[in-house]
């Protein structure tokens, strides 16, 4: 993508010329102010429908084919916004997948920046699991599982079939959303990353949400596909659990998603670890083996962890078939400095599939 004629694109007034050209340098719809705020009835409060550090998000409705939008408003032009506003553009231009929020254009001009999405009518996950729709109890077992499943087929596009791949870096319940049939689409690429072909991995400095940043990206600001895989196996806990990542205890101390579920695991007790508002109404042997992909995708070693292609195979892969591949968990012996987080439980490894690590990094 070439950024000089990006932003040519951006701030040209012909908006003719712009749609003649856009399947090859501008593939996206150039909205006028005027529309936006036509749709948004001039960012009126009542339609605003999420507001985060970046600014806030409406919804609104257009008038020509009566779609309804969503349009994300940055607050602030500074240096960081404009460049996460620019990763964006450019991450979802480049992206086309049933489990990623499509781009539908964009509004540049001297004092705003706002970017045009498909309007997701059932919210994020976040409000599902831990939100103002929690009590409703919308997500029943199998649709939690399509989520997951989703989710992760997104996240594999991303790794493994854009060119060049992309790193999200900040997948997390409320970067999940929800369409009309409850199928789920990765958003916010504000902090992703492109990775050449050929490099493994990188160090920059790290953004995102405590709580599912991988450790060692936490600590040394190494980013790679694997870290994208430790916030997926914390989604699926929380997925699994409606748990937060972290949680405060009496006293000021937190645990997070992986110390609360360790023990539980240990003791096989995994009917204690799903949701209460399912009542159990779950598939436990489906339960089972969500759990400990999830704890595998946690491990705390990023080279123990499989890649999202191999999470989607095993998530995919069905009940029956996986059953026979998964053992009996064993109890774990506490060793001496045992910080309960250790996630490499005996039976626990995944299979290995035809979808070898050193292959998927040259991809």
């Amino acid at each position: 993508m070439n950024w000089r004629r990006l932003w040519c694109c951006c701030i040209c007034k012909e908006k003719d010329l712009i749609r003649e050209n856009k399947s090859k340098d501008c593939p996206w719809e150039l909205y006028s102010l005027k529309e936006i705020l036509h749709a948004t009835n001039n960012f009126h409060n009542d339609k605003k429908i999420g507001e985060g550090g970046f600014g806030s998000v409406y919804w609104g409705r257009t008038t020509n084919v009566v779609l309804q939008i969503a349009v994300k408003r940055l607050k602030a032009l500074t240096a960081k916004a404009e460049m996460e506003f620019a990763v964006e553009v450019e991450i979802l231009g480049r992206v086309r997948h049933k489990n990623l929020l499509g781009l539908r254009g964009f509004y540049v001009s001297r004092d705003e920046r706002l970017i045009v999405y498909d309007y997701m009518p059932n919210h994020s996950l976040v409000t599902h699991l831990h939100g103002q729709l929690a009590a409703d109890c919308l997500l029943d077992w199998p649709r939690r599982m399509s989520i997951a499943i989703g989710s992760a087929e997104g996240l594999a596009y991303l790794h493994h079939e854009a060119n060049p791949h992309i790193i999200h870096r900040d997948i997390k319940a409320s970067n999940v959303l929800l369409d009309a049939n409850f199928q789920a689409k990765v958003a916010d690429f504000g902090f992703a990353k492109l990775i050449p072909d050929g490099v493994t991995h990188m160090t920059t400095r790290v953004k995102g949400t405590l709580g599912y940043l991988a450790p060692e990206y936490a600590t040394w600001g190494k980013v790679s596909e694997s870290c994208d895989v430790y916030s997926f196996g914390i989604l699926l806990l929380e997925i699994i659990s409606a748990k937060k990542p972290l949680e405060k205890l009496p006293g000021g101390m937190k645990r997070d998603i992986v110390q609360w579920v360790t023990p539980y695991v240990r003791k096989g007790a995994f009917d204690r670890i799903a949701d209460p508002r399912l009542k159990g109404k779950f598939d436990r042997a489906q339960l089972k083996l969500a759990v400990m992909l999830a704890l595998r995708c946690t491990d705390s070693n990023p080279e123990n962890r499989p890649t999202m292609s191999e999470v989607v195979e095993w998530l995919k892969g069905g009940v029956e078939k996986r059953r026979k591949e998964v053992t009996d968990i064993q109890r774990m012996p506490q060793e001496d400095g045992d910080n309960g987080t250790d996630t490499h439980f005996e039976g626990s490894k995944m299979p290995q599939s035809d979808l070898k690590r050193e292959r998927v990094a040259t991809n």
